[in-house]
């Protein structure tokens, strides 16, 4: 029967997940209680919060004893994922629902955030109405406002969690039963990234791809893009990767506005998913408006691409690094991994004549990546053209083709 898994703070949320409990059984759905509650010993939780501490490799009373309300609500998270993503792998649960302040949400955001793209997962939150990112992360997260304060049910409360209960209740139902039918036959999924100076060779890339009868998921570079992308990588979801565009690489190393974070062009090689990477706009680094750029920058060669994002070109030393970073990454990844290298420009500003172009920098930026990649199994081509020609964008993708079936042959023999 369809099963819907409540993760809430059980000892100051109780009236409010007990009537969310009764309400989801007249739905005609099941429920299996997961307290995350710091000190709590509610009687309808099945998962006690002593099982989620546990779970998250820590002692229940010692933790208690210190009394560090940041390190429990964190000790809860860490369990509440761990035990969510078993249930959900097992199939015991088709939905998930919490409701909470910031410290119900921030505890129930990793469990949200441990299983899978497409499982159900709403979260009524006094935050939905701010910043969410810390919340939602790479998943498909249902936010959901809850107007007044989670205390107690009333007239507002009950209308709120209503809605939520009915919209996971239908959710999860309908998950339950797409697991059951007969999986419908559709096309490979493969993922390319893609920026607005490096569209040329993703349109390019994403025909070729097409036409040899994939669906292509394009991901815009913006650093929400590129965690969705790994996020899907991690979820089994795609069969392979043409990371043409890695700039979000440059934000991370100089501290731009458009970063993917540290772990950026790794999920790929540690599952052994079949990639092949560019450089595509690492010749720049993404701010906002021109007077928000930080003061250690000036001097240094801009573009104001449009009101709200201004570009600053890599450096040398910057480029070096990132062919450091890059190299190291690709070297140490479990799959097929190949390079390429458009040796004439990076972007469509960076050719000659245009604004970026800096052959310097770009030189760094090869001599690095490839001095990283001495020794490993990783091919490197190095393209005569810039990134946007033609033919550039179509190599890639024919390459992460006879990667795709050459690993899907060694599978089945």
């Amino acid at each position: 029967m369809t099963t819907i898994a409540l993760v809430g703070t059980l000892d100051t949320k109780a009236e409010d997940y007990a009537w969310l409990k009764g309400r989801l059984t007249e739905l005609g759905v099941n429920v299996l209680a997961v307290d995350v509650g710091s000190f709590s010993t509610a009687d309808f939780a099945d998962v006690s919060s002593d099982e989620v501490i546990e779970a998250a490799g820590e002692d229940a009373a010692k933790l208690r004893e210190r009394r560090d309300r940041g390190e429990m609500m964190a000790v809860m998270g860490r369990g509440a994922a761990t035990i969510v993503q078993k249930l959900a792998e097992e199939g015991r649960i088709h939905g998930l629902l919490a409701v909470g302040g910031s410290g119900g949400s921030s505890v129930a955001a990793p469990a949200m955030q441990a299983v899978p793209v497409g499982f159900p997962k709403l979260l009524v939150s006094t935050m939905a109405s701010g910043d969410v990112s810390p919340y939602v992360g790479e998943t498909d997260t249902t936010l959901m406002y809850s107007v007044v304060d989670v205390a107690g049910i009333n007239s507002i409360s009950a209308m709120v969690l209503g809605n939520a209960a009915a919209a996971i209740a239908g959710m999860a139902k309908e998950f339950e039963a797409r697991t059951k039918r007969t999986p419908v036959e559709h096309r490979p999924l493969v993922g390319l990234t893609m920026f607005g100076l490096t569209t040329p060779a993703a349109d390019e890339a994403r025909k070729t791809l097409s036409d040899l009868g994939y669906e292509v998921l394009v991901f815009h570079a913006t650093g929400t893009g590129g965690r969705a992308m790994e996020k899907l990588i991690e979820s089994e979801l795609i069969v392979g990767v043409c990371d043409l565009t890695t700039t979000e690489l440059a934000d991370d190393l100089v501290g731009g506005v458009l970063s993917a974070g540290p772990d950026r062009l790794e999920m790929a090689g540690r599952t052994g998913t079949p990639q092949v990477v560019s450089l595509g706009a690492l010749d720049m680094v993404n701010f906002g408006p021109k007077d928000s750029v930080p003061s250690e920058f000036e001097g240094r060669t801009f573009l104001v691409h449009n009101p709200t994002v201004t570009l600053m070109r890599t450096s040398p030393t910057e480029t070096h690094e990132l062919g450091r970073r890059i190299g190291t990454k690709l070297a140490a990844a479990k799959g097929p991994t190949e390079l390429f290298i458009p040796s004439k420009g990076l972007s469509g500003i960076d050719v000659e004549g245009g604004p970026f172009h800096d052959p310097e920098a770009d030189t760094a930026l090869f001599d690095a990546v490839k001095q990283s990649l001495e020794g490993s199994p990783v091919a490197v081509h190095e393209q005569g053209c810039a990134i946007n020609d033609e033919g550039f964008g179509r190599a890639m993708a024919e390459r992460l083709h006879e990667l795709i079936r050459n690993q899907s042959g060694k599978k089945e023999n």
